[in-house]
């Protein structure tokens, strides 16, 4: 299988001339693809950015006549994720490394994005110290920070290139020897988790370990949510133990963590068995106190960390978390539990603490309830109990259980390529 080199023929030919150079010296078959728009490419592609472009439903012509950069970029980043996508779906792909400033950044990275878990992904960008999050979401591609611009090459760009081609080099090795198979014997089950739901799903995953599942825990962030959910989406996963949904929270109050409109969507499409519950939406991640917003400064506050700011939702909030929750599980084929901790929702909503409010915690399990009311496959279940009680966390992990015991264990086996 090849490995795919992406870059803009007309601006950064010898970087990829450089890389494609190394690749085939250490015996490597290269696939170079063009996804330039500009001038005449100065070196010869395996896959041209005509191709490219038609696969984004448009041609360079047109892309040329608009004289939007914007939009070519933008059509050029759709289509080399279709052509990537195809390549890997004939077995074209053993990794794929890119380079590029900021449009061959956001170019290479919707490629990388369209991959599965595992396959080998690295990318060198001059944004690579910035904010990442827009490139990477929740794949795990690799940024390489260029350290200088990728204009031409240098005594600099040359170590960070060839660093970057012995790291893609390291990665496609490790995934043709025995560290590329998965263990499949054990189903897999995916779960979520804040510091302040740490001992309800710290206990969960520990019961599920003992009972025969592999359990993989996601750091409930808004990429963290992401992740997951793209992992769902590849069909590897058997059954999601969605305790910690608090970046719901973050998407309705406009907080920094949210997961995108999307949250709670790719379990109920893979029609997967899964126990929901409202860990942690009792707040809303801002950064330092100077960086919430000013509508929200007199609201109830907490300071996490020097880094970190949290805010309590309120009942108005709380209804329409409740709303969204119930709105995306409402869609569910498949049974479904949510469980409802009644004595409060993240270490913070106990008694005596900061966020303790039962009143608001109420309007969320109306709302939920409500939003539910009948659905064939979904029940909800009230535990009278904190989340991170042992008799929340006990009740999630039998539900759980129970739910994927009751599925044929033809429809959870991982379907991805190996």
């Amino acid at each position: 299988m090849p490995a795919i080199v992406i870059g803009t023929l007309d601006t950064k030919a010898e970087e990829v001339g450089f890389v494609r150079s190394a690749l085939e010296s250490a015996g490597y078959e290269v696939l170079v693809i063009d996804v330039g728009t500009g001038s005449e490419p100065r070196l010869a592609a395996d896959i041209t950015r005509e191709a490219v472009l038609r696969a984004a439903g448009t041609t360079l012509a047109d892309v040329q006549s608009r004289g939007n950069r914007g939009e070519a970029v933008a059509a050029a980043a759709r289509g080399v994720a279709e052509v990537v996508a195809g390549l890997w779906e004939t077995g074209r792909v053993e990794g794929v490394i890119a380079l590029g400033g900021s449009a061959g950044t956001s170019i290479g990275s919707a490629a990388m994005r369209v991959l599965p878990l595992g396959v080998p992904k690295v990318l060198v960008s001059t944004l690579a110290s910035g904010q990442t999050r827009p490139y990477v979401g929740g794949s795990d591609l690799v940024m390489v920070p260029s350290v200088c611009d990728l204009a031409g090459l240098n005594r600099i760009s040359r170590v960070v290139l060839s660093n970057a081609v012995s790291a893609l080099m390291g990665m496609m090795a490790g995934r043709r020897g025995a560290g590329a198979r998965e263990e499949l014997s054990r189903p897999l089950v995916t779960a979520t988790m804040f510091g302040v739901t740490t001992p309800c799903v710290t206990a969960a995953r520990r019961r599920l370990e003992a009972a025969g599942y592999e359990v993989v825990v996601f750091h409930a962030t808004g990429v963290g949510g992401q992740a997951m959910e793209s992992l769902i989406r590849e069909g590897r996963v058997s059954a999601v133990l969605d305790l910690t949904t608090t970046e719901l929270a973050d998407e309705i109050a406009g907080g920094v963590m949210s997961a995108g409109p999307e949250r709670l969507s790719a379990a109920v499409v893979a029609r997967i068995p899964q126990v929901v519950s409202v860990g942690a939406v009792d707040m809303v991640n801002f950064g330092p106190p100077e960086t919430v917003p000013e509508r929200y400064r007199s609201r109830r506050l907490h300071r996490h960390n020097p880094q970190v700011t949290l805010m309590r939702t309120t009942i108005e909030e709380n209804g329409a978390i409740g709303r969204r929750l119930a709105e995306a599980l409402r869609l569910a084929q498949v049974p479904t539990v949510v469980l409802l901790p009644l004595r409060g929702v993240s270490a913070l909503d106990a008694p005596g603490q900061p966020f303790h409010d039962p009143t608001a915690d109420q309007a969320l399990f109306e709302a939920i309830s409500a939003g539910l009311a009948g659905h064939p496959s979904v029940r909800i279940v009230e535990v009278d109990a904190h989340i991170n009680d042992p008799a929340f966390s006990d009740r999630a992990a039998a539900e759980l259980i129970r739910l994927h015991e009751a599925v044929d264990p033809k429809r959870v086996e991982n379907g991805s390529r190996p």
